[in-house]
């Protein structure tokens, strides 16, 4: 008989089975390219949003302490008041005096000694910077006058404020205030608005007494929409900066000695200080005591050589000295007059919930996605931050 040309079935069934293996594999093989595909754009996105978190906070943080560089007081603000607080302080929904704030305990704990709420205050590149031509605001009267000083804009008795400006007034004892210039006048008149529900000093002298333009700003994280927030310290409202950040916090690094007066030999009205605000013979401050010659206040906190020592939440809030007094409205702990730096942690997740796998190390916030392939786990970074102005003294 003649052969006939074919497959019988059982060829036929193995060729079936060679196939479906050969592609399965091949399909195998594309589906982590998928998973690839899809969750690469998403990592660039966390990369850029960690840049633009780092690049804000780090702008600012550097500049924390900057003080008036012309005419009387100038210098950083740390001889004078504390420019760094590890809570919200401006206007609106201030913390009360001597917080440490870790504003979403109940959800994303901070670490110890650490918060996740920070204030930052300095003196921008700007003209407007002088003294009182008399005393300062009172509770009955919110109309001041100022110097045309040298380094003043030419001609203009208002030394170049504005209205619209954010203001700081502070003086040798450790009082400091922020206002917003509501007004202005040709005969060299500024109607201020104080930034805090009430005045906290009623004291300011034109000759102790700075005014300069200010830059007061808070960073914090809300929970509740995942977002870096930024306040300006005045009656504007609280803006996002970046999305989908699920950690944030902030750690301090202080000077372990106390504040000394650098020329003890020195008449008491021109002694210097390492740092806070200057001592007056017989009169102690939240620094110094009231000898002659004054004797610091804080402790020692490690050997002069030793570098700088981590700070923790009960040094920086125990009020055991507070400045300028006890009794004032605005006070702060006099530890915070110790910082020198500041260690920053950010915390940010996949946008997507399809992109994040179960709650774990991975992902501080839980998604959907039940295949390894298309995991975008949580991206951290931490650095560190010197102010040079708060170093000047080093």
């Amino acid at each position: 008989m003649r052969r006939e040309h074919g497959f019988s079935l059982i060829e036929l069934t193995l060729a079936m089975g060679l196939m479906l293996i050969v592609t399965a594999g091949v399909f195998s093989m594309l589906n982590p390219a998928q998973g690839a595909f899809s969750t690469q754009p998403e990592v660039a996105d966390m990369q850029q949003r960690l840049r633009v978190a780092t690049d804000t906070l780090y702008k600012d943080m550097v500049m924390a302490g900057g003080g008036a560089y012309q005419g009387q007081r100038s210098g950083s603000l740390l001889n004078y008041f504390a420019p760094v607080m590890p809570y919200r302080n401006g206007s609106t929904l201030d913390d009360p005096p001597g917080s440490f704030t870790c504003a979403n305990a109940a959800t994303l704990p901070c670490p110890a000694n650490s918060t996740d709420t920070i204030t930052l205050m300095y003196v921008p590149p700007t003209m407007s910077q002088t003294g009182l031509a008399d005393k300062g605001p009172s509770l009955n009267s919110s109309e001041i006058g100022v110097n045309a000083e040298p380094g003043c804009p030419v001609a203009d008795p208002l030394c170049g404020f504005k209205a619209g400006m954010t203001v700081m007034m502070y003086d040798d004892s450790g009082n400091v205030d922020t206002f917003t210039i509501t007004n202005v006048q040709a005969g060299g008149q500024l109607h201020i608005q104080h930034n805090e529900e009430k005045l906290t000093y009623t004291g300011y002298d034109s000759q102790t007494t700075k005014i300069v333009q200010a830059t007061n700003v808070v960073y914090y994280l809300n929970a509740a929409t995942n977002q870096l927030m930024y306040y300006d310290g005045t009656r504007n409202g609280d803006v996002p900066v970046v999305d989908n950040v699920v950690g944030l916090s902030f750690e301090y690094y202080g000077d372990p000695q106390p504040p000394m007066i650098k020329n003890p030999t020195a008449v008491s009205t021109s002694w210097v200080t390492t740092y806070g605000p200057k001592p007056k013979a017989g009169i102690a401050n939240c620094a110094f005591d009231g000898a002659v010659q004054p004797a610091p206040l804080l402790a020692t906190l490690g050997a002069a050589n030793s570098g700088l020592v981590k700070l923790t939440q009960a040094q920086l809030t125990d009020g055991d000295h507070w400045c300028p007094n006890a009794g004032s409205t605005n006070r702060y702990d006099a530890d915070l007059l110790r910082i020198r730096k500041i260690g920053v942690t950010v915390r940010v997740q996949a946008a997507l919930a399809s992109l994040r796998g179960p709650a774990s190390a991975l992902f501080s916030r839980g998604g959907t996605s039940n295949s390894a392939t298309r995991w975008v786990p949580d991206q951290e970074i931490r650095f560190q931050v010197t102010p040079r102005n708060l170093n000047l003294g080093r």
